[in-house]
């Protein structure tokens, strides 16, 4: 029996954080390098975290060593876990994604992890508030590289490990972005596309995914192709 690997993106396709990824970003740019509104110029959808802050960086003109740019992830992390605490707008968990995993977690030849632009520790903790982290026991984060498309063969890697035979064509990548459908397409996977986050339903079919859902509410219909 071949086993069905399932890779969710998180912000867009899961939940919006209401931008506590961005407020806490933008906090420890300042605070690190003395630049207000760092962020104010990038692109955050569809970017690995690693990329943002060089993004940020070069926008800036600022040359940064390891040392800060540690400094930079730990006082995010710190910030994020009181950013995601806060009252904010928008902040919210898409229709039919807990009954979607509570669903494939108990379905004996799929296995579902993480594919995502995050570093580890912001992944946990955005989904953590949702009390979602656990449905993931592996995946592929912004820790692994800031290339996007590089971040598949790691989460196959993982589920290997966790003593499933896997190969990229039995995988599923759901994502809300252009970069999600390209990062899965370049591997061989396939690619469940949700216009929840920042690009339309007609953009993303501009981009050839196998499936395309204005968002995941219809539970039956997913698990449908999910399960296989």
């Amino acid at each position: 029996m071949k086993m069905r690997i399932i890779l969710f993106d998180i912000d867009g396709t899961i939940m919006m954080s209401g931008g506590a990824g961005r407020k806490a970003m933008t906090q420890s740019f300042q605070e690190v390098y003395g630049v207000a509104d760092g962020l104010k110029e990038v692109v955050l959808s569809g970017r690995t975290d690693p990329l943002i802050l060089s993004e940020a960086l070069a926008s800036k003109g600022i040359i940064s060593d390891e040392k800060d740019k540690n400094r930079f992830k730990e006082r995010y992390f710190e910030l994020l876990a009181e950013c995601i605490q806060m009252d904010l707008p928008g902040k919210n968990l898409f229709p039919g994604i807990l009954e979607i995993l509570q669903k494939l977690t108990q379905t004996d030849n799929v296995a579902t992890g993480l594919l995502t632009g995050n570093w580890q520790q912001g992944a946990k903790t955005k989904l953590g508030y949702f009390n979602l982290y656990d449905f993931f026991p592996f995946g592929a984060f912004g820790d692994d590289s800031p290339d996007r498309n590089k971040l598949l063969p790691f989460a196959m890697e993982r589920c290997n490990g966790n003593g499933v035979a896997s190969d990229p064509t039995q995988a599923i990548v759901i994502g809300d972005t252009p970069m999600d459908i390209e990062c899965a397409h370049v591997h061989g996977a396939k690619v469940m596309a949700v216009a929840t986050g920042s690009f339309s339903y007609s953009e993303l079919e501009n981009h050839n995914p196998d499936w395309l859902f204005e968002d995941l509410s219809n539970v039956g219909e997913v698990l449908g192709i999910l399960e296989g």
